[in-house]
């Protein structure tokens, strides 16, 4: 695909990149959406089962639905994208990622400068004590696993009514704020507060990049806006950085 020259002008000599990833990058990889309709299970809505309160009145069957969810993710492998994003991490002098997503699937391409927001459905954390395990066996030994306090274990991921862990907040507004471009890769910016980044990059002078292979309501505010699947345009991009990166070499 043909990269716009403004893009690859600002590409040369660009040192601080980052990049938000949404559920659109994992379903090329397979991954059911949470709200589309590959994404239902059995009679119930993902609203009605992602919340405490659910999980206070019948822990198994919320997590019945988590591991139906954990063996679909757990046959899917990273796709061209996770992998682009991967190797960014050596392209530039500092990379990092922001994901909405809790696949996994960035982990398992290579990234390690990853910001989780709404955490990781392989890590579980308990219910009572707070204490945190990974956990990748599928099934679970039991449903609903317990820790070793006696509590209910829980996935360590944010359900709706809970805030964002604010670590990783506070870590994904300053990458917003110090990259000089920014990737919106795969996501509908309707999702609050994480829709809000890209706007925390735009105000603080980057760049911002979207790739969507439909428009958003970012869409008209977005410096480049790059139609097509992210794990077709990530790939173009990163054949530009690369011829990008030869020619800066060649003349230093």
């Amino acid at each position: 695909m043909e990269i716009p020259a403004a893009l690859i002008e600002r590409l040369e000599g660009a040192r601080r990149v980052s990049a938000l990833t949404g559920a659109g990058v994992s379903s090329e990889s397979g991954v059911p959406t949470f709200r589309g309709p590959k994404g239902l299970w059995k009679q119930f809505r993902p609203e009605e089962l992602a919340t405490p309160e659910a999980f206070q009145r019948d822990p198994r069957l919320v997590w019945e639905w988590y591991e139906w969810r954990r063996s679909k993710i757990a046959s899917c492998s990273p796709n061209a994208a996770h992998r682009v994003l991967a190797d960014w991490e050596r392209r530039f002098e500092e990379f990092w990622l922001v994901t909405q997503n809790v696949d996994g699937l960035h982990d398992r391409a290579g990234s390690r400068n990853l910001v989780k927001l709404h955490g990781d459905l392989w890590e579980l954390r308990c219910a009572g004590c707070g204490v945190r395990e990974r956990n990748e066996a599928v099934p679970l030994p039991a449903i609903p696993p317990r820790c070793h306090c006696g509590n209910l274990l829980r996935p360590a991921v944010v359900w709706f009514g809970e805030s964002l862990p604010e670590a990783a907040w506070r870590r994904a507004v300053e990458v917003a704020r110090s990259c000089q471009l920014f990737f919106v890769v795969g996501t509908s910016a309707l999702v609050q507060p994480a829709a809000s980044l890209p706007w925390v990059a735009r105000e603080a002078g980057a760049c911002v990049v979207e790739v969507n292979p439909d428009s958003t309501p970012f869409t008209p505010f977005a410096d480049v806006s790059l139609r097509g699947p992210a794990a077709v345009v990530l790939p173009a991009l990163d054949q530009v950085i690369c011829q990008v990166g030869q020619r800066d070499e060649e003349s230093s």
